[in-house]
């Protein structure tokens, strides 16, 4: 039986499905475009072998096996995870948390804990969410939805730059995590489709359009989007987990409520 895997379709992973697509592996696998919350919902449930999930989930599972050296990871400013609002971070009261989001609704939790030292009303939001950032409630958006968002609101703080500041390491959002041992045939064949997804982002610049006018892809893919899964990235993501864990262990700081 072909292993069932779970990937997003946004922009920023476009590279490692060119390689799947491209690198024969195309009929071994069953491949599913997912929203980050499915993907991560899909993997800890079962219904998956493999997906590219927001990396929060990896506690639920029970038996986690990160098998790629390949990731969504920045070094720096992600620009695709931001915290939009119309006032100063430190004058937001209530925090709408993008519903499309599993790391990235922990990661705003820990920086607002331990790099800005902020309580926050958090919000979770449903669709539409986005039209309701206002005054001194902000929004946390992900993905290619925040494309071309920065000329609408006041503030913007990106979430890799804001994770960087803090830690001095880079963050990885998503790895390829897979809920039972894979064979090593096919891991090193997976890997190998991914490296040739990742080494022909500069042929993918012909082929993808621009989300927006005037939007640099070869910026967003070789400078905001960091790919290779190294020893720096599975530290940062080691401390991200656990202060993730400490956070939920102490449950004070920022009250959840919704929308």
């Amino acid at each position: 039986m072909r292993p069932s895997v779970t990937a997003v379709s946004y922009l920023n992973t476009k590279p490692l499905l060119f390689g799947l697509l491209k690198g024969g592996l195309e009929k071994e696998i069953d491949l599913q475009l997912d929203i980050p919350s499915e993907c991560a919902r899909k993997l800890a449930s079962g219904e998956v072998d493999l997906g590219l999930v927001p990396v929060a989930v990896i506690p639920e599972i029970a038996t986690p096996h990160i098998i790629s050296d390949y990731c969504i990871g920045s070094v720096g400013a992600v620009k695709t995870v931001c915290i939009f609002s119309q006032c100063p971070i430190d004058e937001v009261t209530h925090l709408f948390l993008d519903y499309h989001s599993r790391t990235s609704v922990e990661l705003v939790k820990v920086l607002l804990r331990e790099h800005w030292q902020l309580s926050t009303e958090y919000i979770a939001a449903t669709q539409g969410f986005e039209n309701k950032i206002s005054g001194s409630t902000g929004g946390l958006i992900i993905g290619d939805r925040t494309i071309g968002l920065e000329k609408e609101y006041e503030y913007v703080y990106d979430l890799g730059e804001a994770w960087k500041a803090f830690s001095g390491l880079p963050f990885v959002f998503a790895a390829w995590v897979a809920n039972k041992p894979m064979e090593k045939g096919f891991i090193d064949k997976f890997n190998k489709a991914l490296r040739l997804g990742v080494e022909n982002i500069p042929n993918l610049m012909y082929i993808l359009p621009s989300p927006v006018e005037g939007f640099d892809l070869q910026k967003y893919f070789t400078e905001n989007i960091s790919y290779e899964l190294d020893a720096l990235k599975r530290k940062g993501l080691d401390l991200f987990l656990k202060l993730m864990k400490e956070g939920k262990g102490r449950q004070v700081g920022a009250l959840e409520i919704k929308n």
